[in-house]
């Protein structure tokens, strides 16, 4: 026999511990190690560096250190940063919609420290040469230390022993390489952004990434995405309802399965927007094999008034007022430059030139059979700058609705991508 089930007691309402309210506040904004670098790298942009060099240990969990050559911090303003909803950036609700800065919550250095062991050194910039700075070290939000010292101007935030009084937390973080290769994304990503600030990020004493200043965007984009193989980038840059649109594409080849190497920045911001990410794909037409994502890194700027930062705990994404319209830029701007691309330039030039051309073949889709063998399957002619290419991908709704009548509709479709981009047409032998 069941046991009838036991009615909830009652439970009074109680104001939490400052302590645990600070862990759970820290939950949202510390994630993993990556976390704790992103939010300490943009502190350090937004106080001004121009030169800020990472450090790990560990996969960033035995220790994240950041130095940077900004504005530094008086001692009582070092203090102030360490509490709750103390910050720089605004004052009033109306701030928010102007905000020029990554950082506007206050939230970032308490939230660190409440899971961590935090030693801050900082002195101001216009201290005299020579001058003492400050040295506070915080250990699970608790001061334990205060004191000057002897430091370069800037500011050097040290954390060590992440989640080291929150086991639980640290249950769920990946192995230690897999940590890594979120850091060197996160650094990665605020470095492309940046392009006038020399970034570097060492692993175990070595130098895993080292972002040298450069001329301008272009040459900072190229520089970093070379290094996701990415070869001549097609730029696109226009601007439609009041939304600019710049954008760097790499050739159809370079895509890949995952959507890691499609960089997206809203207003300098690098953030993570499903709409955004389809209208870039979108942009590339049948060009992309569906399920693939390009090697491209777009930067939108949106009017300060209709954009909204705060919607996220970690500032990862953003909303906007007119969304459609800022989808419709996107993809009018980057197909109107894709359609102009130098791979396709090539790809009708090979084919007017009659050089040979690679081919690849494609399996009979839903509701075709493929009669007498393989030798009966649609083979797609293609230059190298023209693939990945499939017919399944251009062709019409039919088949996929369960229409399996129109054996060739596959094969017709391919013929007509082919046609569209210079390239002879399909042939079946």
């Amino acid at each position: 026999m069941t046991a009838a089930p036991v009615a909830p007691a009652r439970r009074p309402i109680r104001v939490l511990p400052s302590a645990l309210a600070d862990q759970i506040a820290a939950g949202e904004v510390v994630e993993r190690p990556a976390s704790v670098v992103k939010e300490l790298v943009e502190n350090a942009l937004d106080a001004g560096a121009r030169r800020i060099d990472v450090e790990i240990e560990g996969g960033g969990r035995r220790l994240v250190r950041v130095v940077d050559d900004g504005w530094g911090l008086l001692p009582d303003d070092a203090r102030l940063a360490l509490r709750r909803h103390a910050t720089s950036k605004l004052s009033t609700a109306d701030d928010l919609w102007a905000l020029s800065t990554f950082g506007f919550r206050g939230e970032a250095l308490p939230s660190i420290a409440a899971v961590a062991r935090l030693t801050l050194l900082s002195r101001p910039r216009e201290a005299p040469d020579g001058g003492a700075g400050f040295r506070l070290v915080v250990e699970a939000g608790v001061e334990t230390d205060a004191r000057e010292a002897g430091v370069p101007a800037g500011t050097q935030v040290e954390v060590r022993d992440l989640f080291f009084n929150t086991p639980a937390r640290a249950k769920f973080l990946k192995s230690e390489s897999t940590e890594e290769a979120n850091i060197y994304e996160a650094v990665l990503r605020l470095g492309i952004a940046h392009p006038d600030v020399h970034l570097r990020l060492r692993v175990k004493g070595a130098v895993r990434l080292d972002l040298p200043p450069h001329r301008d965007l272009a040459e900072r984009v190229r520089a970093a995405l070379a290094r996701r193989g990415a070869g001549a980038l097609h730029e696109a840059m226009g601007e439609e309802g009041g939304h600019g649109v710049r954008a760097f594409l790499a050739d159809p080849d370079a895509a890949t399965t995952t959507a890691r190497n499609t960089y997206l920045f809203v207003s300098g911001r690098a953030v993570r927007d499903r709409s955004l990410l389809h209208a870039v794909a979108q942009s590339y037409g049948p060009l992309l094999e569906k399920g693939r994502y390009p090697l491209a890194a777009l930067f939108l700027e949106v009017p300060g008034g209709e954009l909204d930062v705060n919607v996220h705990p970690q500032k990862l994404e953003v909303r906007f007022a007119r969304p459609q319209e800022v989808y419709a830029a996107v993809r009018h701007v980057l197909g109107a430059a894709l359609a102009r691309a130098p791979w396709l330039e090539s790809a009708g030039a090979a084919a007017s030139r009659g050089q040979p051309l690679r081919t690849f073949t494609l399996p009979p889709g839903r509701g075709e059979r493929a009669v007498g063998g393989a030798d009966s399957w649609t083979h797609v002619a293609s230059t190298q700058a023209a693939l990945p290419l499939r017919a399944r991908d251009a062709a019409p709704d039919d088949t996929a609705a369960g229409d399996g009548r129109d054996g060739g509709g596959l094969a017709r479709a391919a013929d007509g991508a082919a046609r569209s981009l210079g390239v002879v047409d399909a042939a079946t032998p």
